[in-house]
């Protein structure tokens, strides 16, 4: 394990790339500096603790996240001014990020920094007290970012997995935490129609009279397609939470779903992950978890991340979530770049789906396609956990409509049906199908089945011989 100032002398030619666009998106610098040196930073400085040659943790410098029961003890560990004083003189300086967790945005001059001020609070009350203000992403792989960039694909090809014919999903809303949406791709494709949200922050844009894709640009608009393929019916709100080159610290991330708590929404999709420092769980995360098992019926679905490792993955894996593992192109194994393990509860496809993307000219961010242009025309291929997982998604609300289970019910449901048709080697899994249109056993395949039949470990064929 490296430390923060010389992760890029460990990790590969791709993970430098992403990591060092995300670094600087978050800075923000000020194009107007006239100084010597770098610019100084506008948002908050990011550090990076890498770890066999990918990404160990990313975490705001000079932040940390501290469980409430324990502030004044933390404070005086770190020989910080005592939270009361702290209150009345520096507000801003411990903020609450949900009833439970307080976020200090001072340290002490004893402990300047993240990791100096985390080992003596380790020592002394033990892990997982106070942690790091841990950077988030839109289903992270070692270089946290999908797993492929997006693809280009014919413009008037079909979505992949194709759209249900039904009205799945009715009644049913879903809430996705991601990049938000982009007005005008959702308006050029039916079945996007009726899915709302806020503005994807990476629009595409007039570059020298060419229309410049940014990165991350549409990944909520797609993930929000392929939902709305298998669950046509379903009320789907998109977050543009992870504004900031699709990433989002952990403080940032609380507030905007705890608001969505009071909207009565079925499903939360969070399509973002991370790593942790020590593996230890997001402590703000974990609150809110707790207040949606208060409301009752909801449940969470989250992307376990496109490392190609068994790690815990956050927030995936945590027991109140269903973490969604992607199989590959062939869907009889898992894909190469998925997280895998025990804490993984079921496999979705997640390679090479297609759904709807801008229009315009994107330029490739990593190694080995770094500075190669891609032309795209409203549709793209892509894949990552982040797209198995709104497969999920919409066969959870599908199945909400058709039976009248609330989510909790229904997702219990399918993944008692996912573990009935596991893969050897792989773990559960569960493949697209619309209403009415279900995959039959081996024994029941007629050539005049309309979907594919699930055969020989759960993989789909078109019928049995």
């Amino acid at each position: 394990m490296t430390g923060p100032d010389n992760w890029k002398d460990h990790v590969q030619p791709k993970v430098a790339d992403e990591i060092e666009y995300i670094i600087q998106a978050f800075c923000d610098a000020d194009p107007d500096f006239k100084g010597d040196g770098d610019p100084p930073c506008r948002g908050p400085v990011i550090k990076v603790v890498a770890s066999h040659g990918g990404i160990d943790y990313m975490y705001a410098e000079g932040e940390i996240l501290i469980r409430d029961d324990y502030l004044e003890r933390v404070l005086e560990i770190l020989e910080h001014r005592p939270v009361r004083e702290l209150e009345l003189d520096e507000p801003s300086s411990v903020p609450h990020v949900i009833a439970g967790v307080t976020r200090l945005t001072t340290l002490s001059a004893r402990y300047p920094t993240v990791l100096e001020a985390l080992e003596v609070i380790d020592q002394r009350l033990g892990g997982g007290i106070a942690t790091p203000n841990h950077v988030l992403t839109v289903a992270p792989e070692t270089s946290h970012c999908p797993a492929t960039e997006p693809e280009t694909v014919y413009a008037d090809i079909e979505p992949y997995p194709s759209v249900c014919h039904d009205n799945g999903g009715s009644g049913v809303q879903v809430y996705m935490a991601d990049t938000g949406i982009l007005d005008h791709v959702v308006t050029d494709h039916p079945w996007l129609t009726g899915v709302t949200g806020e503005p994807d922050p990476n629009q595409p844009h007039d570059v020298n009279g060419t229309l410049t894709i940014p990165p991350y640009s549409g990944h909520g608009t797609f993930a929000a397609g392929v939902a709305r393929c298998l669950a046509p019916g379903a009320e789907i709100t998109v977050s543009n939470v992870a504004i900031v080159a699709g990433s989002v610290l952990e403080s940032d991330l609380i507030p905007p779903l705890n608001a969505a708590l009071g909207r009565g929404v079925d499903i939360f999709h969070v399509c973002l992950a991370g790593t942790t420092r020590r593996d230890f769980p997001l402590i703000a995360f974990r609150e809110w978890l707790a207040r949606v098992r208060e409301y009752g019926g909801s449940v969470c679905v989250a992307p376990a991340g496109n490392n190609g490792q068994r790690r815990l993955t956050w927030p995936a894996a945590f027991s109140g979530v269903v973490a969604v593992g992607a199989l590959g192109g062939d869907w009889r194994g898992r894909a190469m770049f998925s997280n895998f393990g025990p804490w993984v509860d079921v496999y979705a496809p997640g390679r090479d789906l297609i759904n709807a993307f801008p229009i315009g000219e994107y330029t490739c961010q990593a190694f080995p396609y770094k500075g190669q242009v891609r032309n795209f025309y409203g549709m793209a291929k892509w894949s990552g956990t982040s797209f198995s997982t709104p497969i999920v998604t919409g066969l959870i609300a599908s199945r909400m409509s058709r039976t009248g289970e609330n989510a909790q019910q229904a997702t219990a449901a399918l993944l008692a049906e996912a573990r009935a048709q596991a893969i050897p080697g792989v773990g559960p899994v569960l493949l697209p199908r619309c209403r009415g249109r279900e995959p039959r056993p081996c024994s029941c395949c007629r050539d005049s089945d309309p979907w594919p039949c699930c055969c020989g470990g759960g993989h789909p064929r078109p019928c049995c011989g």
